[in-house]
């Protein structure tokens, strides 16, 4: 059983533990991103609750996931409610990193996006993450601006549905 589908309650702790992978190779590598608390097993399980988390499974085995959301009012507070999708939390195993899974998710949520009759989907990231902002970028994603959160600056990109 394979594709890209909503994680169930049932698949909260898998979902973290691609999270928790994720966020513990950023750290080894001296790019931390996210805190303990932000993949913490309760967070990502109320998140999962919400129907929040979409997961690409291979072989009844989660590779990656990524956070769907209709707003996002810290990133994003001057978009109007109602015209766009936002991806966060967008992890790949690193077993299988370099595979696709990072665009299958994308993708996915594009054309969630358009099934919903939204405009624009619109993600974030950490602005000095070139390699993630190329994958950004080569899917199709264009800078919208770059803003700055504390000392921290963030590239804001944004994608046409199609709608």
């Amino acid at each position: 059983m394979g594709g890209i589908r909503q994680a169930g309650v049932e698949d909260a702790p898998a979902v973290a533990a691609v999270l928790q992978e994720a966020a513990q190779w950023l750290v080894d590598g001296g790019r931390a991103l996210w805190t303990a608390a932000h993949v913490s097993d309760e967070r990502v399980l109320r998140d999962v609750e919400a129907g929040l988390f979409f997961a690409d499974y291979r072989d009844r085995e989660i590779v990656g996931v990524n956070k769907f959301e209709l707003e996002d009012a810290y990133f994003w507070p001057e978009i109007e409610r109602g015209t766009s999708a936002f991806v966060h939390k967008l992890a790949v195993r690193r077993l299988w990193a370099s595979q696709g899974v990072s665009t299958g998710l994308l993708a996915f949520a594009k054309a969630r996006a358009r099934g919903m009759g939204l405009p624009w989907l619109r993600l974030d990231c950490r602005a000095d993450r070139t390699p993630l902002r190329a994958l950004y970028e080569g899917f199709g994603f264009t800078l919208h601006s770059v803003i700055h959160k504390g000392s921290l600056a963030f590239a804001r990109y944004e994608l046409r549905t199609g709608v």
